[in-house]
């Protein structure tokens, strides 16, 4: 039998000696604790199909919460490396944001792999399509006239592209992988490139005929799984880790150790990936697939390519009327709605479809059917002529790429279709279904109006349950925020690990001061929030009244982009250049000029949405105040949470305090987490909106936020008395 407690001891001495002899470090009880929790997590698992003669199957997950200051990446890595090579396995560490991948690459995991006294050899893994496909690259070079993509509604396609200039950055790309100066990673590139022309070249799973492409020794995605294979840490992200289940690209997750860090963005993700959409206008490839396939069938023979004239006509002319449909439907209330040059969303209630919807959705599902298997039928007779006549490898594989780079959007056709027709049975969840609606260009021969469809899951909890947890031994779940109102019970409902026996959680005390390092400043405006003009107002007032006071560095959160651009023109003409607002430059440019003003003993004030209140380490001065207009609850127009929503009722259960509160409360303690980053940090924290103390459900989020100092003013002569929703 293995020896679990050894292998735990083996771990805590590894990490007691790191942390003794790192570089600035110190013991922390905390990170102590995590580091501790994850080692008899993922020592006592049982990993593997087959378990020990006599041994029962043990599966093992950790949820810890652990706030910033912990110094979880550490917690977690020193235990999960020396837990592996005892067990002769691997880790794959899964994170939401490229910071914490660049953060594990390029920090932590090199300077663990100087001072562990196990070797250490990691790798970063991406998707494919992060990387360039040569033969799609040289066949753009070779053929500059070649038949372009057409692109969809808002995807694919160099269609629009000028020519010339895609021409001469094809040709600099090549260069730079002639010469060594690119590796043919895209985040490589000096500036992002034009979606269009990546999509062009990107080395997409369903173009790729791998080991028989005749470029294959050059492959820069093959390149990258070399390196994967002997790695005994895989850093990954939480997309690609769910797209790829079941394909083998990574570890088998009953074999491996599986850390999820950043675990909070977990089930959104589960649905954006799960979820379909397809457009209904621009259906030009559909013929351009047609046209492709039959071409390759002059170099192999396919019976089912007969078909394909006619099952490509159909699926246009279904997915054409659906659009129609949809036009006729809500087109009159697309002017009107969209003003500010939006697309108008239109749920479909209960996911029911409108009358005339059914019939054209059933053939585009039959069309589409025929279509995918008479392609399908197509790419094994052209892999199998692959094999048989290597001579002819470059023809053939150029045959099977240029199929490849259209096959996705027929499956997407395909599948979207299909989900607009399912109707939930009794006690299930229906799927979500929306339409969007925009204004189309006024080049010739654009549409009039776009029209996209969309259908997803509303609950993630079943989809992790069936698709991920399912094949896992031993994992561990980590952020600074899993728990809402200080419990775990609403992130455990939406990944799916509710009542799941296997499942410890943990809360890691943080080493901060909290009543000592941070004041929360509560209310101060008395207006009703349902009031939103009036209450955007009073913000603005107490906004231009209060950021005087700022003497270093501050950010102000908004949760609308027009309020945040209405307060910046407001502003007094000696304040405007001291307030930095999000988009007005890219992101690492506005961050370096915050930081350059105050360390110049300047005051500078970041203006920022969602995106800056999660995952921005402005440590020290750099945010001694942190402002928040208004309890970030998710936008009022998500389709998904409104059919999610409107699901619950029908249960009769209550959506806002089952899922809206729960996330908000989420969502508050990450912004408050911008404030203290260190030990040493002193902050203000401002929160405008008075519904914290003046409601049950705002008093029940106060109790999940840190121990901060309260101050309560008092709100003027206005009553401080908001409703109970927002």
């Amino acid at each position: 039998m293995r020896d679990i407690e050894g292998c735990v001891a083996q771990s805590m001495a590894a990490f007691d000696a790191y942390i003794a002899g790192g570089d600035g470090l110190r013991p922390r009880p905390g990170q102590r604790a995590m580091a501790q929790c994850v080692a008899q997590t993922l020592a006592a698992a049982t990993l593997g199909r087959t378990e020990p003669e006599g041994q029962a199957p043990q599966r093992r997950i950790a949820v810890i919460q652990a706030g910033t200051g912990v110094g979880k990446s550490l917690a977690y890595l020193v235990p999960a490396i020396v837990t592996a090579q005892a067990r002769q396995t691997r880790v794959v560490v899964s994170t939401a944001t490229v910071a914490l991948q660049e953060q594990l690459v390029h920090q932590d995991l090199p300077a663990l792999a100087r001072c562990l006294p196990v070797p250490l050899r990691f790798a970063l893994a991406k998707g494919r399509g992060r990387y360039v496909c040569r033969l799609k690259l040289e066949r753009w070079l070779t053929d500059p006239e070649a038949e372009p993509e057409l692109g969809d509604d808002d995807e694919g396609g160099v269609v629009g592209a000028d020519a010339g200039d895609r021409l001469a950055w094809l040709r600099a790309r090549a260069q730079d992988l002639a010469h060594g100066r690119w590796s043919g990673d895209r985040d490589e590139l000096p500036e992002p490139p034009e979606p269009a022309w990546w999509h062009a070249i990107a080395a997409e799973a369903s173009s790729c005929t791998a080991r028989h492409c005749p470029l294959y020794g050059g492959c820069a995605y093959f390149e990258q799984r070399k390196a994967l294979s002997g790695a005994h840490v895989i850093v990954v992200n939480h997309d690609l880790l769910l797209s790829t289940l079941g394909s083998r690209q990574l570890p088998e997750l009953d074999q491996c150790l599986l850390v999820l860090d950043e675990a909070h963005h977990l089930p959104a993700i589960a649905l954006q990936q799960f979820g379909r959409r397809c457009g209904l206008t621009r259906l030009a490839w559909i013929d351009q697939l047609a046209s492709r396939a039959l071409k390759a069938g002059t170099d192999v023979e396919v019976e089912a390519l007969a078909e394909v004239p006619a099952a490509a006509a159909r699926l246009r002319h279904a997915l054409q009327e659906v659009g129609r449909l949809a036009v006729q439907a809500w087109g009159a209330r697309l002017r009107e709605a969209t003003a500010d040059g939006q697309p108008l969303r239109v749920r479909l209630p209960h996911g029911r479809l409108p009358d005339g919807f059914d019939a054209p959705l059933q053939t585009a599902v039959q069309a589409s059917a025929t279509f995918l298997d008479a392609l399908r039928a197509l790419s094994a007779a052209l892999r199998t002529a692959l094999r048989e006549r290597p001579d002819e490898a470059r023809r053939l594989s150029q045959r099977y790429a240029q199929l490849g780079t259209l096959a996705p959007r027929l499956e997407a056709a395909h599948d979207t279709a299909r989900w607009l027709l399912h109707e939930a049975a009794a006690g299930e969840a229906p799927l979500a279904k929306w339409f969007t609606l925009a204004a189309g260009g006024a080049a010739p021969g654009q549409d009039t109006v776009r029209v996209q469809a969309h259908a997803s899951p509303i609950q993630p909890a079943g989809l992790l349950r069936a698709q991920l947890w399912g094949g896992v031994r031993a994992a561990v779940l980590t952020s600074a925020t899993l728990t809402s109102c200080g419990r775990f019970d609403f992130f455990l409902r939406e990944a799916g690990l509710a009542d799941d026996p296997d499942v410890q959680t943990l809360e890691a005390p943080s080493p901060f001061d909290y009543p000592a390092q941070g004041a929360l400043v509560l209310g101060g405006v008395g207006v009703d929030p349902r009031d939103s003009a009036a209450y955007q107002a009073a913000v603005q007032a107490a906004l231009l009244r209060d950021l005087p006071s700022v003497r270093r560095g501050a950010l102000v959160l908004f949760t609308s982009r027009a309020h945040m651009q209405r307060v910046a023109a407001a502003l007094p003409a000696d304040w405007r250049e001291r307030v930095l607002v999000q988009g007005a430059l890219p992101r690492p440019r506005l961050l370096a000029r915050h930081r350059e003003r105050v360390a110049a003993g300047q005051a500078s004030i970041l203006f920022g949405l969602q995106s800056f209140g999660e995952g921005l380490d402005l440590p020290g001065p750099l945010c001694e105040d942190l402002f928040i207009t208004k309890l970030p609850f998710a936008p009022p127009d998500d389709p998904v949470g409104e059919a999610r929503a409107e699901w619950l009722r029908a249960c009769g259960r209550d959506p806002f305090l089952d899922l809206v509160v729960p996330a908000t409360a989420i969502r508050l303690l990450q912004w408050v987490g911008r404030a203290i980053r260190s030990e040493d940090d002193r902050a203000r924290i401002v929160c405008y909106d008075p519904r914290l103390l003046s409601t049950g459900y705002g008093r029940l989020i106060l109790q999940g936020l840190p121990p901060f100092t309260r101050q309560t003013p008092t709100c003027g002569s206005e009553p401080c008395t908001p409703p109970m929703r927002p």
